[in-house]
């Protein structure tokens, strides 16, 4: 089905379209310091020393730092934690922070930061994730165990060298993806002050503020509990912020600063320079099948380039690893990984977190096979879509729906599928068209080996009216609308008189990441069980008014609890305005199941494989590229999705629409390129992104679903639109002009020498 428009506009419409929602930029109180970071500008350098004496003598400025005067192990990081707050010794990367200076104003911050000199004796590097394995290489990290190898990981069921002796069709191929910059519209930025007590005070745009305390705590030698995060909404995360930015260098400054305030926003350039990327990859994968198109063996190998240091290079390649077979049932699988650290910009989390690259290197497998086999690409994915009890390449089964073929039918009956070509027919003078398919998946939360919970706090105020606590931020994704109208209708009160509290460590209750799909699944479980303590709570309170001895006959209506038995009432400001604060309070928590019988490989991922939930897509793309210019055009694409039940449809079309536009640019557009650890493009007037006049119309159908373990039957799906814009777009240009492309983006120079007749 098509989607829908939602009749209830989300409650933080207005505030954000009249801009006056706050957010964590906005947080700038009267007096506030400034906190700035010099960066090392060489990706690979031994540090013989850095000279502060004219940017202490600046007036204005209050401290200039170095990693001397970290506190604690001076290492951050998620999960592995090998990245310095302030490098003391060794640069890795271009990127890395050598002082933090705090001053009165940006002005001499700025005149500060520049007259820092560090000298530095360049070392040799690797920006190569293949290179970087081999005998010689510079090591990144001298003296570790492995050399430059962060993590290698492993993937089997069956047996697939002896089944490809059994194919009838084997397609090999190479596949390239690279990073790609999340370009959120929100830099990092907080702010921090220590409290009176001793503590650190901070507002910080996060994804995960309740794990922040832990990684700040652990790098500067704080007490994690007496480090308060709160996190307004974000002006978009998409995992750029799942993991320190500004915060640990904001605590340290807090620390110099005597309990004022201190602010640290970067610049869109500090950001390409310091942020995290989406990994670069390089793919091999050898697809097998029978002559009737089924499925027998996947052999593939991946390399992810980590960059200098680990943030969650390993979770992501777990997972690449997991979706390195698509949404596909393919009896033998061999997929095997590699992680590498280099020189080049630090990799982490990416909408699709490592499922982008594997998509793509199967995707573009399953079109060679097509081909091979003459068979149509979408019946192809048809005939070894994964079923209910299937097991997938990681052998795990099936067990919630799986809406991939149903995804697939939809699309394939869109007429930008079904009328190709007609459409195709049409092409103007000097314009060539083709259409492309692709099918995906997406695992939903963080797989086993860590806790996937959430707690939630709802209370009723003593006017009546109820208070969410949310635990898990709101990067744009609309999850706070969500909870809002799923307390709303557990409740059967009018959205407008519940208030959301974002998420703060001090008032909220615990809670994992705004991250991996799992955000309103999770939360929304936690929520709904506390709404449904509410729920008997309010009855059982109002049978005290209500002089009625049976509380389940009662009823919640809109601001009152009935009783049709005597037609009587009695208002919600009448409960709370009687009720204890302890007694207006409803606690609950949930916690994902996972795989409880998982499979025996995989063994070297301690974290995050394998998981049991996905959510699952279909995609077609239409392009058009000139013969003369070899620029392509999206003239359409259409993406379905099954996530579950459709609970708010305008959320899951701006999911959709964001998640497509994202893989388009990924395509098409989206190329940041690195030349021997920098990079090129250093801001959005050289790194493009697709605008509103890059982009068709970008159609979200919906696929009828039902998770039995969600609340109200959803899925997580923040991601899995993300997936199939760049394998059907490089499909259509295939069709449309025989390019075979195995790496995106697709330059215009590539589809003029398909047209030449020459190899790319």
């Amino acid at each position: 089905m098509t989607l829908a428009p939602s009749s209830i506009p989300h409650r933080d419409s207005l505030s954000k379209a009249v801009g006056a929602e706050r957010f964590s930029t906005d947080f700038s109180p009267p007096g506030c310091l400034w906190a700035g970071a010099r960066r090392a500008g060489e990706p690979h350098a031994r540090i013989k020393a850095v000279h502060t004496a004219e940017a202490r003598a600046v007036e204005g400025v209050t401290a200039v730092l170095t990693g001397a005067d970290v506190p604690g192990s001076n290492l951050q990081g998620i999960i592995h934690k090998d990245q310095p707050v302030l490098a003391t010794d060794t640069v890795r990367h271009a990127g890395d922070a050598v002082a933090l200076v705090v001053a009165e104003s940006r002005e001499a911050l700025a005149r500060a930061l520049s007259r820092i000199r560090i000298e530095l004796e360049p070392l040799p590097g690797v920006f190569d994730p293949e290179l970087a394995l081999k005998p010689g290489a510079p090591l990144v990290h001298p003296g570790r165990e492995g050399g430059n190898l962060l993590s290698r990981g492993l993937v089997e069921k069956g047996d697939a060298p002896g089944a490809f002796a059994g194919c009838d069709v084997v397609v090999e191929g190479r596949y390239e993806t690279p990073m790609q910059e999340h370009a959120f519209l929100e830099p990092p930025n907080g702010t921090a002050r220590t409290t009176p007590g001793g503590g650190v005070e901070m507002v910080v745009s996060t994804q995960a503020p309740f794990r922040d305390r832990f990684e700040i705590g652990h790098a500067l030698g704080l007490d994690p509990m007496r480090i308060r995060v709160r996190a307004p909404y974000l002006g978009g995360g998409f995992g750029g912020k799942d993991g320190a930015t500004v915060q640990c260098l904001l605590a340290l400054a807090a620390l110099h600063c005597g309990g004022r305030w201190v602010k640290m926003c970067w610049s869109r350039e500090e950001t390409f320079l310091a942020g995290y990327k989406r990994h670069a990859a390089r793919m091999r994968v050898r697809l097998g099948a029978a002559r009737d198109g089924e499925l027998k063996a996947l052999d593939c190998s991946m390399h992810f380039d980590s960059g200098p240091y680990a943030h969650l290079t390993v979770e992501i390649m777990a997972l690449a690893l997991e979706h390195a077979g698509g949404p596909y049932s393919i009896p033998h699988t061999r997929i095997e990984g590699f992680c590498a650290y280099t020189n080049n910009p630090v990799g982490g989390a990416f909408r699709g977190f490592g499922v982008v690259q594997a998509s793509f290197a199967i995707e573009r497998s399953m079109d060679a096979l097509a081909a091979r086999l003459g068979m149509d690409p979408g019946e192809l994915r048809l005939k070894n879509a994964l079923r209910m009890g299937d097991a997938n390449c990681a052998g795990v089964a099936v067990e919630s729906p799986s809406g991939v073929t149903q995804c697939l039918e939809a699309v394939m009956a869109h007429p930008a599928w079904a009328e190709r070509a007609a459409w195709k027919a049409g092409a103007p003078a000097f314009k060539h068209r083709g259409v492309g398919i692709a099918a995906s998946l997406n695992a939903m939360g963080y797989g086993r080996g860590l806790p996937d919970s959430a707690a939630a706090k709802l209370e009723l105020t003593r006017a009546g009216t109820f208070r969410i606590f949310n635990s898990v931020p709101d990067m744009g994704q609309g999850n706070a609308a969500a909870f809002v109208r799923m307390a709303a209708t557990a409740l059967n009160q009018d959205p407008a008189v519940f208030e959301l509290v974002q998420p703060d460590t001090r008032l909220c209750l615990p809670a994992g990441s705004s991250s991996a799909s799992r955000t309103t699944y999770t939360y929304g479980n936690a929520l709904l069980k506390a709404c449904e303590a509410m729920h008997a709570k309010l009855k059982a309170r109002a049978a005290l008014f209500l002089l009625a001895d049976e509380p389940d006959r009662l009823r919640l209506a809109p601001g009152a609890v009935v009783d049709e038995a005597t037609g009587r009432s009695v208002p919600l400001s009448m409960i709370g305005a009687m009720l204890s604060r302890d007694d207006r309070i409803c606690v609950d928590q949930f916690a994902m199941p996972v795989v409880e019988n998982p499979p025996d490989t995989g063994k070297e991922f301690r974290l995050g494989f394998p998981h049991r939930y996905f959510s699952h897509g279909a995609c077609v793309c239409a392009v058009e590229a000139d013969e003369l210019t070899g620029q392509v055009e999206l003239k359409s694409c259409v993406t379905a999705v099954e996530c579950g039940r459709v609970f708010d449809a305008l959320g899951v079309e701006r999911q959709i629409q964001g998640a497509a536009a994202q893989g388009a640019g990924f395509a098409l557009l989206e190329n940041l390129a690195v030349d021997g650890g920098r990079i090129l493009a250093g801001g959005l007037d050289t790194y493009l992104i697709p605008t509103s006049l890059d982009l068709p119309g970008l159609e979200c159908l919906a696929v009828d679903g039902d998770e039995p373990t969600g609340p109200h039957g959803l899925k997580g799906m923040g991601e899995v639109g993300v997936h199939g814009p760049a394998p059907a777009v490089a499909q259509a240009l295939q069709d449309a002009v025989g390019l075979a492309v195995r790496r995106v983006p697709v330059e215009p120079e590539d589809v003029l020498r398909a047209l030449r007749g020459e190899k790319a």
